[in-house]
C-alpha cells in the first residue's frame, strides 16, 4: 500500500512541476523551474490539460468544467483564467469571459494583447457588429499597374470582387481581365475569346456565378463561365431591341434580368437571364427629357438608378423602365461613372472622388477623395472584407480603401484549433476578423507568421481557407408551434427547396422546435426530395422553445463544415396570444454570441408577411444571414447560396514543431501574427502533444 501511495504522489509531484513551467508571477514572468511544487499544482495541471483538449474538440462546456476545477486548485493562476475566458467566449457567455480576462489583466498578465482583446469584445457587446455607414475611407493599400518597369495591367476601369477575397480587374487599355489576390499578386489573366476583348468597360458576377463583360468598342457583351473562360456573346451592334452601341456598365436584378447602360444609344438595354433581349428604356417620355449620357447603373428591389455624365445627376426608374424622379439634381457631379448599391446607399465615382448617395433622400457624403493629382476614378466596389476597391484609370492603380477606424484598430486574430495528434507535425486553424466581427478573407501563406516561444516554426505551409469551400452544412429548424399548422405545404416545400439547393453536398439536419426540441434527421440533403411533416416525431405544441432549438442546432454544427448555418422556418409573429416561439432558458445576447463566435450563420424563412417577433428579430439582426419570405418571386434557392458565399476568415496551416513534449505533459506555446497591407493582429495560446 505504501508503495502504491508513493507512486501516486510521485506522479502528482511530476505533473505539478510540468504545470509550474507555465505558471506566472504577478508580473507575468515565468516562475523558475526549480521552485518547490505543490500537490495542488499537480492536480490543476491534469485538469488544465483535459480542459485544453476539450476546447480544441469543440466541447466548450466540458472545457469550462475542467478549467473551473483547475482554478479551484490554483485560484490565482493567470493562464487558467485566460483559458477559462476563452472557453466562455466560445460558449457565447462573453460577460463571463470578460470577467476572467479582467482578473488576469489585473494580475499583470497578457499585456497589450489581452487589453486589446478585452477592448474589442467589450466594444462589440456595446455597439454590436455594425459600423457607422457614413465614415470616411482611407487608403489601406494600392496595386500599381506597373512595377519596376514591368507592365502588370493598363487602364483599370472596373473591378469585381469575389467572395474568396480575390478580385477581377477589367483593364481597358490592355484588353484583358486580371485576377488579383488580397496582396495584389496576379493569380490569373484572361484575354477573352480568340479575337480578344475589345475595350472591356465593366465586369459583373451574375447570380449563377458566371461573369459578364461589356465591350465598349466591340458593341457587345461577353458571357464567361465562373472561371472567366469565354462562352458566347450577348447583343449585337445596332439600335434595335437587343442591340447596343458603346455599352458601359452592368447590373442585375433579383429576377436575374441584366441591365446595360448603352451610351451610344442613350438608353438602358434589358436582357433576361439567358441573354435574350427584353426591352430598352431611357428615352424622352412626358416630363422626362431622356438620358443624355448614361453611365453607372444600380438595381435594388423595384428601383433602377442611372447616372448621367452629361447632366451630372442620377435618375430613378422602376424595373419596367418608367421614370420616377431625379434622385440627385443636375450638375451635382462633374462626371459620374460607376454606381453600386451598398448598405442602403449608392456608391458613385465622380472624377477624383467616391461619394455615397442615400437611395431614399439623395443626401451626399464623401467617402474618398484621391487628391489633386490627375485622377479618374471609374469604379468603386465593396469587397467581402468591408473594403471598397477603387480603380483609378488615369493613375493606372487599384486602391484598397478601408474605414479609418479599421485601419487604426488592426486585425482580431484567434487561434481556433490545434491538432497535434501527429506531433511534431501540427495543424492550426486561425480566425481573422476586423474589430466589428467581419471576417478577413483572401489571405495567403505570406500573410502569416507563426512562432514557438518567439522562435519561427519550420516548414510553415498553408493548407487552405474556408472561404474557398463550395458547400455547407445546414440545420433546418421547423417551428412546431400551433401558429404554423396552417402552413404545412409551405414548410414542406421550403425544406425540399433548401435540400435541393445543396446539390447533394454537405450534411443536412432537421430539428423540430416543439416544447422540447429534437433532432429529426441527419444525412444527405438529396434524401429529402419527398420530405413530409408526417415523418416528424415531434408533435405541434402551444409554444416552441426557439432558444433551446437554436442551442441544440448550434451544438451540432460546432465541428461541422467550416461553412455552416441554421435556417429557421417559422411564421415569425404572434397570431394568438401565448402561441409563439419562446426564449426562456437562454438570453438573446448569449444565443447570438454563440453563433457568431463559432461562425454559424442564421437565416429565417418566414411563412407570413407580418413583422418578426422582437426576440427573433434581435437574433436575426445580431447574426449573419437574412430573412426570406416563402413566396418571394425568385424562390428560396438563394438561401443556401447566400450562406456559402458568406465570408469566412478561417485558415488552416501546418508546421513542424521543435518543442520538447516531455512525453506529452508539457504545455507547448504558440504565437500567431497576421499581416495584411498596413494592418496586423496577433494571438498567443498553447497545446499539449499526445501522451506517451
Amino acid at each position: 500500500m505504501k508503495k502504491i501511495t508513493a507512486i501516486i504522489f510521485s506522479a502528482v509531484f511530476a505533473a505539478g512541476a510540468i504545470f509550474a513551467q507555465v505558471t506566472t508571477d504577478d508580473a507575468g514572468l515565468r516562475v523558475p523551474e526549480d521552485r518547490i511544487r505543490t500537490g495542488n499544482e499537480g492536480f490543476a495541471s491534469e485538469e488544465f490539460r483535459r480542459g485544453v483538449q476539450a476546447y480544441y474538440k469543440g466541447a466548450f462546456n466540458e472545457a469550462i468544467v475542467q478549467f473551473e476545477k483547475a482554478l479551484a486548485y490554483l485560484p490565482d493562476d493567470n493562464l487558467i483564467l485566460d483559458w477559462l475566458g476563452k472557453a466562455y467566449y466560445k460558449a457565447g457567455l462573453e460577460g463571463s469571459a470578460l470577467s476572467y480576462w479582467n482578473n488576469a489583466k489585473e494580475n499583470g498578465y497578457g499585456g497589450l494583447l489581452l487589453e486589446n482583446k478585452i477592448e474589442i469584445v467589450r466594444e462589440r457587446r456595446v455597439t454590436g457588429d455594425s459600423t457607422d455607414k457614413l465614415m470616411r475611407f482611407s487608403e489601406a493599400g494600392a496595386f500599381p499597374g506597373e512595377f519596376q518597369g514591368n507592365m502588370i495591367f493598363s487602364g483599370p476601369v472596373a473591378v469585381q470582387p469575389n467572395y474568396d477575397g480575390t478580385m477581377w480587374v477589367a483593364a481597358y487599355n490592355t484588353n484583358e481581365l486580371v485576377l488579383l489576390n488580397q496582396n495584389g499578386k496576379v493569380v490569373d489573366r484572361v484575354e477573352g475569346p480568340v479575337n480578344g476583348f475589345d475595350r472591356p468597360s465593366d465586369i459583373l458576377r451574375l447570380h449563377d456565378g458566371k461573369l459578364l463583360v461589356s465591350e465598349h468598342a466591340g458593341d457587345r457583351l461577353a458571357l464567361l463561365n465562373s472561371n472567366a473562360r469565354f462562352e458566347r456573346y450577348i447583343g449585337t451592334k445596332g439600335r434595335g431591341v437587343g442591340q447596343v452601341v458603346g455599352p458601359l456598365y452592368l447590373a442585375q436584378d433579383y429576377l436575374e434580368r441584366i441591365y446595360v447602360t448603352d451610351y451610344g444609344n442613350r438608353r438602358v438595354d434589358v436582357f433576361d437571364k439567358d441573354g435574350e433581349p427584353v426591352f430598352f428604356f431611357g428615352g424622352t417620355n412626358g416630363d422626362f427629357a431622356g438620358l443624355k449620357g448614361p453611365t453607372g447603373i444600380a438595381v435594388t428591389d423595384e428601383r433602377v438608378f442611372v447616372a448621367d455624365d452629361q447632366k451630372g445627376c442620377i435618375y430613378e426608374f422602376d424595373r419596367a423602365g418608367n421614370f420616377i424622379r431625379e434622385l440627385v439634381e443636375a450638375d451635382t457631379f462633374k462626371k459620374p461613372e460607376s454606381l453600386k448599391y451598398w448598405n442602403g446607399s449608392l456608391i458613385v465615382c465622380d472624377s477624383n472622388r467616391v461619394v455615397s448617395v442615400d437611395a431614399d433622400s439623395g443626401a451626399l457624403f464623401e467617402y474618398v477623395k484621391v487628391g489633386n493629382a490627375p485622377a479618374r476614378v471609374t469604379a468603386a466596389n465593396p469587397d467581402v472584407n468591408g473594403n471598397v476597391i477603387v480603380t483609378d484609370f488615369t493613375a493606372n492603380e487599384v486602391y484598397v480603401m478601408s474605414k479609418v477606424q479599421e485601419l487604426v484598430g488592426g486585425l482580431f486574430v484567434q487561434i481556433e484549433q490545434i491538432d497535434a495528434s501527429k506531433f511534431p507535425n501540427v495543424t492550426v486553424e486561425l480566425r481573422v476578423e476586423n474589430r466589428h466581427r467581419q471576417p478577413v478573407v483572401g489571405l495567403q501563406e505570406v500573410n502569416f507568421y507563426l512562432t514557438e516561444n518567439m522562435r519561427p516554426v519550420s516548414k510553415l505551409k498553408m493548407l487552405g481557407a474556408a472561404s474557398n469551400n463550395t458547400d455547407a452544412d445546414i440545420t433546418v429548424i421547423i417551428d412546431r408551434s400551433i401558429d404554423t399548422t396552417i402552413y404545412g405545404h409551405e414548410i414542406e416545400s421550403s425544406v425540399r427547396e433548401v435540400a435541393s439547393s445543396m446539390n447533394g453536398r454537405g450534411t443536412l439536419r432537421i430539428v423540430s422546435a416543439g416544447a422540447i426540441p429534437a433532432v429529426e434527421y441527419v444525412g444527405r440533403p438529396d434524401a429529402l426530395g419527398d420530405f413530409s411533416l408526417a415523418a416528424l416525431k415531434t408533435k405541434t405544441s402551444k409554444t416552441a422553445a426557439c432558444d433551446l432549438a437554436l442551442r441544440l442546432a448550434s451544438n451540432d454544427l460546432i465541428n461541422a463544415s467550416k461553412k455552416r448555418g441554421i435556417v429557421l422556418i417559422t411564421a415569425g409573429s404572434n397570431h394568438d396570444e401565448g402561441c409563439s416561439l419562446t426564449f426562456e432558458k437562454y438570453n438573446l445576447a448569449e444565443l447570438s454570441s454563440y453563433m457568431n463566435n463559432n461562425s454559424i450563420a442564421f437565416s429565417v424563412i418566414q411563412l407570413d408577411q407580418g413583422a418578426l417577433d422582437d426576440e427573433l428579430s434581435y437574433v436575426v439582426d445580431s447574426t449573419t444571414g437574412d430573412v426570406y419570405y416563402v413566396f418571394r418571386p425568385q424562390g428560396l434557392g438563394d438561401v443556401v447560396k447566400d450562406m456559402i458565399e458568406q465570408p469566412q476568415g478561417i485558415y488552416q496551416l501546418s508546421y513542424v514543431s521543435a518543442m520538447s513534449t516531455n512525453f506529452g505533459t508539457n504545455y507547448l506555446p504558440l504565437e500567431a501574427e497576421v499581416y495584411l497591407l498596413n494592418r496586423s493582429g496577433r494571438d498567443e495560446t498553447g497545446y499539449f502533444a499526445p501522451l506517451q
